[in-house]
């Protein structure tokens, strides 16, 4: 990778980072040596997921911190994740139209990238492109997804801390989801909390926080925002960085930037092996193989260990 685009990366140039960010999400940068002149750049990011059900604010939500970020000088950049569309017609993109007030702002970078189909390698492109953020100076970098599906939670698992937004109405939903949601979250958001139901909601996630957080995790707050109105989300900006402090001071910051640096190691062999296995060749036997099936009295297993027999070198 020529240096030269590290250094065009590493000066905010977003011509530039537009066109490797579109690279890295249709796949086509494999080059080790580029991650490898960027990583060093990388560190330095605050990396925040934000996830929760369609409808619940988020977009609005993320547009007020956007604001409160910029007004405490810092710099941020956002990766939306959209369930629906990869560039076009969705509607999270729809939500993402509001954000076009800074497009101007060289201190804010906003990508979209699409789920749909491709969940396998959602949360290693999202990461890379999170590092192509936090190399260009960002501060804050914000992965924002939908619900907890795997490809979801596997991108919120690549963050510093994970932040669940939900809405009064959530109430049966906490129940429902309840061990993936504790699981996953270092912070709860009650947003559109002039609705009914809003302190109910809360009083039940902190009874369940309290009584049912694993001893290695702190005890995650849950603050009521209205974003459609810019209530609360000057104190929630505060608290985040507030109890990111502590989580850092628990070691618990230093400890999951290991273990998904961990997690990346392990991935990217695993992908490298399969990559090297299924050559084209391989592939289309298999394609073949599986094609020309016409019956369905041969057991599967039997029927995969014999094209893997067939397809060893």
């Amino acid at each position: 990778m020529d240096q030269n685009i590290i250094n065009n990366i590493r000066g905010n140039d977003h011509r530039i980072l537009s066109r490797i960010i579109t690279k890295i999400i249709d796949n086509k940068i494999n080059d080790s040596a580029f991650y490898t002149a960027l990583h060093p750049h990388t560190q330095d990011s605050v990396r925040i997921g934000i996830t929760g059900p369609p409808g619940a604010g988020k977009s609005t939500l993320i547009d007020h911190l956007i604001q409160t970020a910029l007004d405490d000088k810092k710099s941020i950049g956002v990766i939306a994740i959209d369930p629906t569309s990869p560039f076009t017609g969705g509607a999270l993109l729809g939500d993402r139209v509001r954000m076009n007030k800074f497009s101007w702002n060289d201190a804010v970078y906003i990508r979209s990238m699409g789920s749909r189909g491709d969940l396998g390698g959602l949360a290693k492109r999202a990461q890379e492109v999170g590092d192509v953020l936090a190399a260009s100076g960002k501060d804050i970098v914000i992965f924002e997804t939908v619900g907890v599906g795997q490809g979801e939670y596997d991108v919120i698992k690549a963050v510093d801390i994970a932040i669940v937004v939900l809405v009064p109405e959530s109430g049966d939903e906490v129940q429902l989801m309840k061990a993936g949601l504790i699981e996953i979250a270092d912070f709860f958001v009650i947003n559109k909390s002039d609705r009914s139901g809003a302190n109910r909601l809360a009083s039940t996630l902190k009874s369940i926080l309290h009584n049912d957080q694993p001893s290695e995790k702190l005890e995650p707050p849950v603050l009521n925002t209205i974003a459609s109105k810019d209530d609360g989300v000057s104190a929630l900006y505060t608290k985040i960085f507030t109890h990111l402090n502590k989580m850092e001071q628990a070691g618990i910051i230093s400890q999951k930037q290991l273990d998904r640096h961990r997690d990346r190691v392990f991935d990217l062999v695993q992908n490298n092996l399969l990559n090297e296995f299924w050559t084209s060749k391989r592939l289309k036997e298999l394609e073949q193989r599986t094609r020309d099936l016409e019956s369905i009295k041969s057991s599967a297993y039997e029927i995969a260990e014999d094209i893997m027999r067939s397809t060893k070198v």
